[in-house]
């Protein structure tokens, strides 16, 4: 899909609901192997004057499949269900989050939509992560408050990638936020026990224990190398569809995307106190 329509979509979304979200595009131009391309970012802040943030981000751009004849990329798991995750979260907490920014609460919500991060060839420091690079170092030379900047104000990045395939397998990554993830491991057997997801307690549970088969590049690296805390909700192994045409919405499943976006309004209602 084209990054411009996605743009005035989600814009559209979030301005339609009562909280008020603040909305900034830090648009861009950087080299890339097919010569200088223009990037833009979406950052919806909730209260930008709150001390901190509990930040979900995902990419919103789309793979370009080069072979001869391929077939238009839609990205469904790639990361069109990420993207609409974070809108379902703004959009059921609407009214709770509207009553938190009233009340000046020290932590707010923030939403990153984030281009560029497919290689437009071959995958390297340089060609891909293009908006993650730029925002994060952008933030990183922002001041907020009185001692900080935009990065630092981050309390948690949360990065969604490669979600609404059935039965994923998402694990923690890094010690820093295993508490966190430990909270997203007990709302999901909690709302599973009590009936309120499709998956029932006797499946295999989204959120794994287990140790993560490896890192994945992805865009919270350059804010994960700015020493912000990252939780990375990232399926280990890929959908079967990962970068090819099979990436639609005939190969979602529904059931398990409803479930995640459940666990995750929990998750950011208890982390903001809502």
């Amino acid at each position: 899909m084209e990054v411009v329509a996605t743009s005035r979509h989600i814009t559209e979304r979030l301005t339609a609901l009562r909280a008020g979200w603040h909305l900034d595009l830090d648009t861009f131009r950087a080299p890339t192997p097919r010569g200088t391309v223009t990037f833009s970012n979406l950052v919806a802040t909730l209260s930008p004057s709150a001390a901190r943030r509990l930040t979900l981000a995902c990419h919103y751009d789309t793979k370009v499949l080069v072979s001869p004849g391929a077939a238009t990329f839609v990205g469904a798991t790639d990361s069109a269900v990420p993207c609409a995750m974070l809108l379902e979260v703004a959009a059921a907490l609407d009214g709770p989050l509207r009553t938190s920014k009233e009340g000046d609460a020290e932590v707010t919500l923030q939403l990153l939509f984030l281009d560029g991060e497919e290689a437009f060839e071959e995958w390297s420091a340089t060609d891909s992560l293009y908006g993650a690079r730029h925002l994060a170092a952008r933030m990183a030379a922002t001041k907020h408050g009185a001692h900080g900047t935009q990065l630092t104000a981050m309390s948690l990045l949360v990065l969604l990638d490669l979600l609404g395939a059935r039965s994923p397998a998402i694990h923690s990554h890094f010690p820093q936020t295993h508490h966190w993830f430990l909270r997203l491991v007990s709302i999901e057997k909690r709302l599973r026990r009590l009936g309120l997801l499709h998956a029932s307690p006797h499946d295999q549970p989204f959120f794994r224990l287990s140790p993560a088969p490896g890192l994945v590049e992805d865009d919270h690296i350059p804010f994960l190398q700015r020493g912000v805390p990252v939780l990375h909700l990232i399926p280990l192994p890929f959908p079967w569809v990962w970068h090819t045409a099979e990436d639609n919405e005939d190969n979602l499943h529904p059931p398990t995307v409803e479930d995640l976006c459940k666990i995750l309004t929990a998750f950011v209602a208890e982390f903001l106190q809502l």
